[in-house]
């Protein structure tokens, strides 16, 4: 068992810390008072290849491994969680789907490798206001029309769909049998029909683009179904359990930026005439959030390892998400109290993060889901 990472992947680190200092640093705290989607970053990103990182060359990926991808967004998502989301949207979520399809070799080269390259910018429509949760509860639809298929419904809560050039959309070809007649399309912006609703105005993640999405009349050919009949469940789930790894990922890069900005405070505040990281109760308390992040690095690389073996990972993903998650919540809600009035400014950027951090409790599947995921495989 090793736990070192390779050379490579830690030059994928430095790759991603340096675009993060350098690019979303500076603008961080303006994207997020201002919900400004820094379209321009992404696509660089996109260009150094980062976004294709666990996917084969031959579809515009890396080739690299999960893993490697999994400190990508970490990185990333130290400076700015609202942008590592929107990459974790794009490489688990929309790209997910397409190569956990059953979609033809020209399909996944058609509809991964713009993604991959950072050309165009992927989106996941599964949940909608009675589907969160209970996913199978799908109200979406897809008729058959000669080559055709239409779409009618909506999707809520949609992370990147106001600026995805693609969307899978998930939706049920027959509502009689419910989750047994689930398929899976891309939809392209600007089919006629596909419209962006109601923004979302959000606690945090502010500057990543969440909105409802609207199908009227949608009509796609039969070229763009990447998921058939009876197929579409099974593909959203195991898709969720990457893009857990990925969420995971988000978290705990927030839990690692809000440690460190909180070591380095405590080093140089002086009270009572010595730097507090002097106070033993507080340096007790940053030795607690200390293991609690290592804690949560060890179960998230795992399931990242697992996934890149080929191994069943759906319980260690969600073990990963949920430990991550719930780390993120009490590191930076701990950091900010350890800053004292500092914390609560959003200068120092805590505040931010621990406003980050509740929403990775919460999508990808609740933390309670994520305790139903593990418990049922429990006591089979």
């Amino acid at each position: 068992m090793n736990f070192e990472l390779s050379e490579q992947q830690r030059a994928i680190q430095k790759l991603a810390r340096d675009f993060a200092e350098r690019e979303l640093l500076p603008g961080v705290l303006e994207r997020d008072a201002q919900e400004i989607f820094p379209l321009d970053a992404f696509r660089k990103l996109g260009a150094m290849g980062l976004y294709g990182l666990p996917y084969p060359k031959e579809f515009g990926g890396m080739g690299g491994s999960p893993l490697d991808y999994v400190l990508a967004v970490e990185e990333i998502s130290k400076v700015d969680a609202a942008f590592g989301i929107s990459f974790s949207v794009n490489t688990s979520l929309y790209g997910g789907s397409i190569m956990n399809s059953s979609a033809t070799e020209e399909q996944k080269k058609r509809f991964l490798s713009p993604i991959a390259s950072g050309k165009a910018i992927g989106s996941f429509g599964l949940t909608e206001p009675n589907a969160g949760s209970d996913a199978a509860g799908q109200q979406t639809i897809a008729v058959r029309d000669g080559d055709d298929y239409i779409l009618n419904g909506s999707k809520c809560f949609n992370t990147n769909g106001p600026v995805a050039d693609y969307t899978v959309i998930y939706c049920l070809t027959d509502p009689s049998i419910g989750t047994k007649s689930m398929a899976a399309f891309v939809v392209e912006k600007g089919t006629p029909g596909f419209t962006v609703g109601k923004r979302e105005d959000k606690m945090g993640i502010r500057s990543a683009q969440v909105s409802d999405l609207h199908l009227h009349d949608v009509r796609v050919s039969a070229d763009h179904m990447i998921a058939k009949p009876g197929e579409g469940f099974k593909l959203a789930m195991k898709t969720l359990d990457g893009g857990r790894i990925g969420v995971g990922a988000q978290a705990l890069g927030i839990a690692k930026g809000a440690f460190e900005i909180a070591r380095k405070y405590m080093m140089e505040r002086v009270q009572f005439g010595k730097p507090i990281c002097k106070q033993q109760y507080l340096a007790f308390r940053m030795a607690e959030l200390y293991t609690e992040i290592e804690k949560a690095e060890l179960l998230l690389y795992k399931a990242a390892v697992l996934e890149g073996e080929g191994k069943p990972f759906t319980a260690a993903a969600a073990m990963a998400k949920m430990t991550c998650s719930d780390t993120a919540m009490r590191v930076a809600t701990e950091c900010v109290q350890l800053l004292g009035g500092n914390g609560y400014m959003k200068g120092y950027h805590v505040e931010r993060m621990m406003r980050d951090a509740k929403i990775t409790q919460i999508y990808e599947g609740t933390n309670e889901i994520q305790r139903l995921v593990i418990s049922g495989g429990l006591f089979r």
